[in-house]
Formats: structure tokens, sequence, C-alpha cells
């Protein structure tokens, strides 16, 4: 199927039709920190289900709603609940997401994330502010007829995940006294988690965090010209590191006992961009 611009422009007017104003920032919640949203004020929450052309999420731990309100004198826009190329939807519907963010105004957008530990410095618990990341499977979401009103067909991602923002996110863990790490995120595919070779392999390739998502709304952002802060919670160290399995359980425990200071960074940052 081909998306023309007015595919993503249906879902957006729909939102735009009920909370009237458009929005500044973006805010994407990873498995686990769909609780990140109580930071959220004067809420207005649409279902996925209920916005023309949306997707929908299909992780039990994703709520799968839209939530748009107020952070400080901010207005954002925040999804609980991604979708993922192992839900089963093709990359090039993985822009949606995204896009509608673009005609919903947004100009800057937080990528948070459930991640695996492949640096083997990193323990359950860390943060760690995304530097770069490495795609080596599949297409890019932005495959097909491009569509001029997003942006290029062809487009620099050299600062994809925007330097100027990291600077901010550590200036403020400075203050608050919330450590952060600085590195590379390996996109894999899933759902199944991967192998003690594979991320052997990852790690010599110079991956720090894995993981199944944020990697496609960063290329979709970067080509619509919206700045990208992502974010890593390190929930398990992946196979391998440990002699044990990795199981969904310890990620969903390492979210629960991050949320307090995953809230006050993420609030700090957005008071501050």
């Amino acid at each position: 199927m081909k998306y023309a611009y007015g595919y993503y422009k249906k879902a957006a007017d729909h939102i735009l039709d009920i909370i009237k104003d458009q929005v500044e920032i973006g805010l994407v919640l990873g498995s686990a920190l769909g609780g990140i949203s109580d930071i959220i004020q004067d809420k207005v929450v649409i279902d996925y289900k209920e916005i023309p052309n949306f997707l929908m999420s299909t992780v039990e731990s994703h709520a799968g709603k839209l939530i748009i309100g107020k952070i400080g004198d901010k207005k954002v826009v925040c999804m609980s609940g991604r979708f993922h190329y192992y839900e089963g939807y093709d990359f090039e519907r993985l822009a949606v997401p995204i896009r509608v963010f673009k005609l919903l105004g947004v100009k800057k957008v937080i990528l948070t994330n459930a991640a695996g530990g492949i640096n083997t410095d990193y323990k359950p618990g860390d943060i760690m502010l995304i530097k770069d990341h490495i795609k080596l499977t599949g297409p890019s979401p932005v495959r097909g007829v491009n569509i001029p009103e997003f942006g290029d067909r062809f487009f620099d991602v050299s600062n994809m995940y925007t330097k100027q923002l990291r600077e901010i996110a550590k200036e403020i863990g400075i203050r608050e006294g919330i450590e952060l790490k600085e590195g590379v995120y390996y996109f894999a595919v899933g759902p199944q988690f991967e192998t003690p070779s594979e991320i052997k392999a990852m790690r010599i390739l110079g991956g720090d965090a894995v993981g199944m998502s944020t990697v496609t709304e960063a290329i979709t952002a970067a080509h619509c010209k919206i700045e990208v802060l992502g974010i890593s919670l390190i929930t398990n160290m992946a196979a391998g590191v440990l002699d044990q399995p990795v199981t969904t359980e310890e990620v969903d425990l390492e979210g629960r006992k991050a949320k307090e200071k995953m809230e006050k960074l993420i609030t700090q940052i957005i008071y501050e961009i």
C-alpha cells in the first residue's frame, strides 16, 4: 500500500479537531515506561483505535493511547504505547506516528525505550542517552515514493540524535543527581530476544544497548526535520552477559523501579527544551 500526504493528514486533522491547538513536543513511551504519562496535566486522551489511519498497539504493557496535555508551559503529545516491526507492521507503516506528530506541530521528540545492556560497564537501572544507532536489518521507514511535504528523499542523519538536546539532558542529570550514560543503540527486529553470539557481535560492532524500537521513529523524525532525544532505560543485561535467561518480568520490574527517576528527568528536560 502506498501512503500519500493525505493519509497522514486525515489522522492529524482528527486529533486537531479534538485538541484545537498545535503541540510543541512529542513523547513516545517504551515498554514498562507508560507510567511516565502521569506527569502530563490537563489531559485529553484518545484511543489509537479512534484515530483514522493510525496503528494499533498489540503489546500488553502498552496502553495504546494518545495523551495530549501540558508539562509546565509546554504543550505535549504523548504516545503511551508504540509500534514495532515484530507486531507485523511493515517498516513503511511505522512512519505513521511521527509523520502525524509533524502535522500536529511537533518540533522536538523524546523517544524512550527499555533496552538490554550490551556494554558490560552498564547495569539494570542505568539510563543511557542515545548518541547514535546501528540498524543493519530491514528497509527504511521512509522507503518508497518521497512525500516532499515531510522532507527530501535523501537526507543527512549524522546528527539524528540531536547533540544539543543531549547536552541539555546531561546538564540536568548533573543538577538532579541522575547519572546518565551515553552510548549507541543497536536495533534488533525481535520479538525473540537476541542470542549470546548476536550480542557478542553487536558489542564488537560498537553497540552499548539493544532494543526492538526507537530507530524507525528516529529515522522518520530526521526526515521530517524533527529534533530527537533518545533515552534508553537499561532494564536487563543482554543475553550472555550474565549466566541467566532474559525475561519480560525483569523489564517490567526495572521500569517500575525507575519510574520516579525517569519522570523527574523527562519533566526537567521538557521544561528546558
